[in-house]
């Protein structure tokens, strides 16, 4: 007859599939991780050392807990054929014995919890892996890598694309804020209303803009935080007579101004970049390149 496996074995057992189950994790978080972005390869090698380290002290811990355990599940087993166990002759009358039994349970209760949970955690970040929003960027630093190029992350506060150029036109030298971007883009609008107003419906209705409709619409532009888009973005490349291009994962990139002559402005646009869905950011040299030019 086969030996029944001591809780040792299956804890064994249970630690090797673990370590196996990690593993396999691990190589799926490498393999979602292009090898020329160093930043992200380093958090993915600090990411991969926590995680190891965190099923080590839980394996210690559990093996630390096991001799206790054997040792309640062998009094209990002890006690109900009848033989005598650590000195006693009979079940203890305060019932001690059997609070430290469910005490037990329920610590075996809250473990298999929490490793449910660890499971969960895992499933999560591995989906995370393959989602939207990782796709996503790794098709945008693929794109930008060809150019040499980065993505440069800005503030996803309503004012994303005007931080965008706000961030662009500073390499060029030229200081100009979000609010003088935000105020000429309004008043460029207002003023050639014509140019704009046709591209405008009232989302409840689908009826074009008002006049006072519109009038608001080009307040909200040059004094709120409200989001830009391409009309916006027309009218920026007309005040400031620069071209601006912009770069998506899963289509071509647009260019906007092409009549003006000046290097085009450079934004990323990311459709699955937050809870709220759209976001531009700017862009940087690549940091292997720029280091390569220093050197």
């Amino acid at each position: 007859m086969e030996e029944a496996e001591t809780a040792e074995d299956l804890l064994a057992k249970q630690h090797r599939k673990e370590k196996k189950d990690l593993q396999a994790r691990i190589q799926s978080m490498k393999n979602a991780v292009p090898k020329n972005d160093k930043k992200r390869r380093k958090q993915l090698t600090e990411d991969v050392a926590r995680l190891e380290a965190e099923l080590s002290q839980k394996h210690e811990e559990e093996v630390a807990r096991l001799p206790s355990a054997e040792k309640v599940t062998s009094s209990v087993e002890d006690l109900d054929n009848g033989v005598e166990t650590l000195g006693l002759d009979d079940e203890p009358k305060d019932g001690k014995q059997s609070r430290t039994s469910k005490a037990q349970k329920r610590r075996d209760k809250k473990a298999v919890l929490e490793k449910e949970r660890e499971t969960r955690i895992a499933e999560a970040e591995v989906e995370n892996l393959m989602g939207s929003r990782h796709q996503e960027g790794l098709k945008l630093a693929s794109k930008l890598a060809g150019r040499q190029l980065q993505v440069r992350e800005v503030s996803s506060d309503g004012h994303c694309m005007y931080r965008a150029v706000e961030d662009q036109l500073a390499e060029r030298g030229l200081g100009v804020g979000i609010e003088e971007l935000r105020r000429r883009t309004g008043e460029h609008m207002r003023s050639r209303a014509d140019d704009f107003l046709p591209f405008l419906t009232n989302p409840q209705t689908g009826d074009l803009y008002t006049a006072d409709e519109f009038e608001k619409y080009c307040s909200d532009v040059a004094g709120t935080a409200a989001w830009g888009g391409q009309l916006e973005l027309r009218a920026l490349t007309q005040v400031l007579r620069i071209p601006i291009e912009v770069i998506q994962a899963d289509s071509p990139s647009i260019v906007i101004g092409e009549e003006y002559e000046a290097p085009a402005i450079v934004l990323i646009y990311m459709r699955h970049a937050y809870g709220l869905g759209e976001h531009y950011n700017s862009v940087e040299t690549l940091k292997e390149a720029a280091n390569e030019e220093e050197g």
